[in-house]
């Protein structure tokens, strides 16, 4: 030790520079940002007179080429990378994200395999079908760069969907540095969301792609880090802005779609041809190619502030008839987006509609390009119709909240998901949609319920016994991501009851206005809502009880009752002097006033008499603290209103009014829209068959509609 400390003495006096830390990738762990980011952040602000969209970071130049038989792409790409940071860098680590699909020892298959799950429609990838990506060089001005698998997340040795390169000539802070990349690609039999199946081809997550080099300030970073998670199996992908320029080579007679604007004619050349697309201000590109593509559906769209937007529907013959469906979905989401948040900024909008047995391809987005769903039969009316609706409109969205806020979906899943999914259900309650929950034959018959569609996304909400918060990470949920959905659309419906949906209108708008372009993280969405409502005590509250921890919501009425305050014995003081009243003396002077006050109001209604109603309501609460108000109305019609607030479990109010009681209700506006159950929280002093009956009434109409279809066949 001694030596050490001599020698290290000896190398300060010579002046000798200590090596810089190594810039560290961010934990395995990382979930909801609490701290805000600074207002520098990303480059600050974009007010729409910079250069560019976005503050880019990184330039693609890709070519690839496919082979449609062997399902592989031979690839060359320059990537060009700007050092963001105030020191220099030494290494850089990039996702092959296409070797989650490379064996079974896999970060991704690893995960689904102690889940018990699969993605979707459960396809199972057999022997022949599995999928890689292959570096097959790398330089940087011509020197050639060593590089080594790395798993940051703590996953099997075997994945190898992170790849970190040691650069023989660093980065110094402001500068950019060039990599050549040849790299080749054997695609799986279509799975989560990229891959082949027959001659379709869906090619996403399917080059060398850097990863994301964070600065102090910027989602709750303290020091540069690098964001590099491996591939989960329930994550999908955060990137820098940049530039994107792909030629795509394929055989003629291929319907090519992709990120991004085709530029001019494709080239023929020995039988290919050569599409080239050009996209800025995006971090991701995806494209397919299909032999058996019907002639694509177009059309155009215009709204203020936005470039004419070309909308191209690629879809095989079988699903013609979802075509149509898919290009008017996504206008009415052009429309209600650009309204709502603020305006498209791109030129294109490619829908990709999967065609029968690649369903593991659909539902899924990149910028300017999705996947919808495909449907053997969307009559309208149908749940068909509402799906195929629904899963574009929540493709399309992605474009606003994956595509151009651009939020860690690693890390912070309901910024995109969740967010999504509340503006969705939130377009479709303004358009007066509702879910119609029968088939063309059933509808035919009679059969044709529908339902609400907050409360449908309620209903698929975990309340009873919910596990994760909303602001954990997209792979550390005992439930999974899908309560990110469903559960984050319910918080912040329940918070729009109580901010007012103008209020929240606005909060989305200022979160799209100062966020677009940049990556904001929980904390910076939080202050949003916290600035713009003027709310900041109720927002902080409902994000510690469901973003950052989380909390059942049960408030119930536990007790109710409404009686006679009738003359009691006992000894009373009258006139100064003690006078015992007998059980039988009470008796009588109760029969005697109740025969005059009956006698004088012949027509009185139920529930008055004359003596006064004591009335007692005990409510309950059996999950967080949350803003309640009780209602009591009495038989004259009158009311009385209270609000129940703290972390008491259980309360009792009381009145001696004129009236009895006849009900008593929390939640009186439906607006605790994470609470338990609802049936709970009225309770009536006389029988009240209602509910039950229409319960019944429901599973009989159901039982005889089956009765009657089985007796047609």
């Amino acid at each position: 030790m001694r030596t050490f400390i001599a020698l290290a003495a000896v190398a300060l006096l010579a002046g000798a520079a200590a090596p810089p830390a190594e810039i560290r990738t961010a934990p395995h762990n990382a979930a909801a940002v609490s701290v805000p980011s600074a207002p520098n952040a990303w480059g600050g602000m974009r007010t729409g007179q910079e250069a560019t969209l976005s503050d880019r970071v990184v330039d693609y130049q890709i070519e690839a080429s496919l082979d449609p038989v062997k399902h592989t792409i031979d690839g060359k790409q320059r990537l060009t990378w700007r050092n963001r940071s105030s020191e220099p860098v030494r290494s850089v680590y990039l996702h092959l994200y296409l070797n989650a699909f490379q064996n079974a020892g896999s970060t991704y298959f690893t995960e689904q395999r102690k889940s018990g799950g699969g993605f979707r429609s459960g396809v199972d990838t057999k022997d022949g079908e599995w999928g890689y990506i292959d570096l097959r060089s790398v330089q940087q001005n011509g020197a050639n760069v060593a590089w080594q698998f790395v798993q940051p997340d703590g996953g099997p040795v075997t994945d190898r969907t992170v790849v970190r390169m040691d650069l023989p000539q660093p980065v110094a802070p402001g500068a950019s540095t060039t990599l050549d990349i040849s790299f080749f690609d054997q695609l799986p039999r279509v799975v989560s969301r990229t891959g082949y199946f027959g001659t379709f081809h869906l090619v996403a997550q399917w080059f060398p792609k850097i990863a994301v080099l964070e600065l102090p300030g910027e989602r709750g970073a303290a020091q540069a880090r690098w964001n590099a998670h491996e591939f989960h199996a329930e994550s999908e992908f955060y990137a820098d802005f940049g530039s994107y320029d792909v030629k795509l080579t394929v055989p003629k007679g291929y319907t090519v779609g992709a990120t991004g604007e085709l530029q001019g004619q494709p080239v023929e050349k020995d039988g290919k041809l050569t599409h080239h697309f050009v996209q800025g201000d995006v971090h991701d590109f995806a494209w397919t190619a299909d032999s058996r593509s019907a002639k694509p559906l177009t059309g155009t769209w215009t709204g203020a502030g936005s470039p004419q937007v070309t909308i191209t529907v690629l879809f095989p013959p079988e699903y013609a008839s979802n075509a149509a469906p898919a290009l008017k979905a996504t206008k009415d989401s052009l429309d209600y987006f650009s309204q709502t948040l603020g305006p498209y900024p791109y030129k294109t909008v490619t829908v990709v509609i999967p065609p029968f047995n690649a369903r593991e391809a659909a539902g899924m987005e990149y910028p300017t390009f999705f996947t919808a769903d495909a449907y053997k039969d969307v009559t309208p009316g149908t749940f068909s119709a509402f799906e195929l609706d629904f899963v574009t409109i929540h493709e399309f969205g992605h474009g606003y909240f994956y595509g151009i806020l651009a939020s860690n979906e690693f890390e912070e899943p309901m910024l995109d998901e969740g967010l999504n999914q509340y503006w969705n259900t939130r377009m479709l309650a303004d358009l007066r949609r509702t879910i119609d929950a029968t088939t063309p034959l059933l509808s035919k018959i009679g059969f044709a319920p529908r339902f609400d569609v907050w409360q449908v996304e309620r209903a698929a909400s975990p309340r009873d016994e919910p596990a994760d918060p909303l602001g954990a990470s997209a792979f550390h949920r005992l439930q999974g991501v899908g309560p990110v959905y469903s559960r984050t659309a319910t918080t912040m419906h329940d918070l729009e009851a109580q901010l007012g949906k103008e209020v929240m209108g606005r909060a989305f708008k200022e979160y799209y206005r100062r966020w677009k372009f940049r990556h904001p993280s929980v904390a910076d969405f939080r202050e949003v809502l916290s600035e713009v409502s003027g709310k900041r005590e109720l927002v902080e509250r409902v994000f510690a009880q469901q973003v950052y921890s989380v909390s059942r919501v049960d408030d119930r009425i536990a007790k109710f009752s409404s009686a006679e305050v009738v003359p009691l014995p006992g000894v009373q003081v009258e006139n100064g002097k003690h006078v015992e009243l007998t059980a039988e003396q009470a008796e009588e002077r109760e029969d005697k006033q109740r025969k005059a006050w009956e006698k004088a109001h012949p027509n009185a209604k139920e529930g008055e008499g004359p003596f006064p109603y004591h009335t007692m309501v005990t409510v309950r609460r059996r999950g967080a603290d949350v803003p309640q108000t009780l209602v009591v109305t009495f038989a004259d019609g009158s009311k009385e209103t209270v609000q129940w607030r703290g972390e008491e479990r259980w309360q009792t109010f009381e009145w001696t009014r004129p009236s009895k009681a006849v009900s008593a209700e929390i939640d009186p506006g439906r607006s605790n829209h994470l609470d338990v159950s609802k049936l709970d929280d009225s309770r009536t002093l006389k029988s009240d068959g209602r509910a039950s009956r229409r319960w019944s009434f429901d599973f009989a109409a159901i039982v005889q509609t089956l009765i009657s279809f089985i007796a047609t066949l």
